[in-house]
């Protein structure tokens, strides 16, 4: 496969390229994100919304600390617990970031499963107002006492239209959506666009593919390893801290639940183990949608798909490569 560019880069200088690497949980990211920033000589940004948390690393599967010192890293636990973030500051940094990184080389790698993140770097994501504490709580609070039908009561008032094709399982989107129509006064709807950003740079997309048995198997044995290496007393450190957006996501739900005394301990793995699956299969089901990613067969050696990624992404770019 070809690859595109987004947008053209400038003619007076080299064509500086981010090289995304993502893929579902599990399925190999940072080993082959920190083989292939090695041989472009590049740094790694991270997409992983929860990575970025500090006291987080075994439930998020951050790089190790050897990981860490081999090559330059951005976004690993630069965040509080209790830290607001979204993909639009995320979108803000990564942009603030880049040219730095692309005056030391003609690369930067980016790795991470969050999608969202990914897209909002390379794609752009709507102008949206910041939310501010007070509204925050206040749409929080109707989801606490009303649950999600007197948030959908809500948004039929304010957002009809973003409500009949929303994910009503959906309860973060749904509050995030009602959050937008409260702190702007307009409906979330009317500020969605969806049209991509032109960027100062050419974007290459890979994505680890590999047979769903083999991933699974992937995903079970590190759900195992987490338990062993200490999640159990990774989140008994952030109990004060459960209600934390940063820990509303798969391993501390399912270890606040054991800590809680509701499970026993293998329960709670087998559980995180499933969520962990479902997650993996969101993921691919987004990537699916994204025709500019080039697969990558996840069943190589990881110098094998450095090799092909490496290949690519320094072919020569001939000036009518545009979408």
């Amino acid at each position: 496969m070809k690859p595109t560019l987004l947008t053209e880069n400038n003619a007076d200088g080299p064509v500086k390229t981010l090289v995304v690497i993502t893929g579902p949980t599990a399925s190999g990211k940072t080993a082959l994100a920190i083989e292939t920033a090695l041989r472009l000589n590049s740094e790694i940004i991270s997409a992983d919304s929860r990575q970025m948390f500090r006291g987080l690393p075994i439930g998020t599967a951050a790089p190790t600390p050897a990981e860490l010192a081999t090559v330059p890293h951005h976004f690993i636990g630069n965040l509080a617990v209790g830290d607001y973030y979204s993909a639009a500051c995320f979108e803000e940094e990564v942009m603030e970031l880049l040219p730095r990184l692309f005056v030391k080389s003609d690369y930067a790698v980016m790795c991470g499963g969050s999608m969202l993140y990914v897209d909002a770097v390379t794609r752009g994501i709507d102008a949206l107002p910041t939310i501010s504490e007070s509204v925050r709580k206040e749409a929080y609070a109707i989801l606490e006492h009303e649950g999600t039908e007197g948030v959908c009561r809500r948004l039929e008032v304010l957002d009809p239209e973003y409500l009949r094709t929303a994910d009503m399982a959906n309860h973060k989107r749904l509050v995030h959506a009602l959050e937008i129509c409260m702190e702007s006064g307009k409906p979330y709807s009317s500020l969605r666009t969806g049209e991509a950003k032109k960027r100062p740079f050419r974007v290459m997309k890979f994505a680890i593919d590999m047979p769903r048995e083999m991933l699974f198997e992937r995903i079970n044995r590190r759900a195992d390893t987490m338990v062993k290496n200490g999640l159990i007393e990774e989140a008994s450190s952030m109990l004060a801290y459960r209600d934390s957006n940063a820990l509303n996501t798969v391993g501390y739900k399912e270890m606040f639940t054991y800590l809680d005394g509701v499970w026993d301990l293998p329960t709670a793995t087998a559980r995180m183990a499933k969520n962990t699956r479902v997650y993996a299969k969101k993921q691919m089901t987004w990537l699916r949608r994204d025709p500019s990613i080039i697969w990558l067969d996840g069943t190589l050696a990881t110098p094998t798909l450095a090799d092909q990624i490496i290949a690519l992404v320094t072919q020569p770019i001939q000036p009518s490569q545009t979408i």
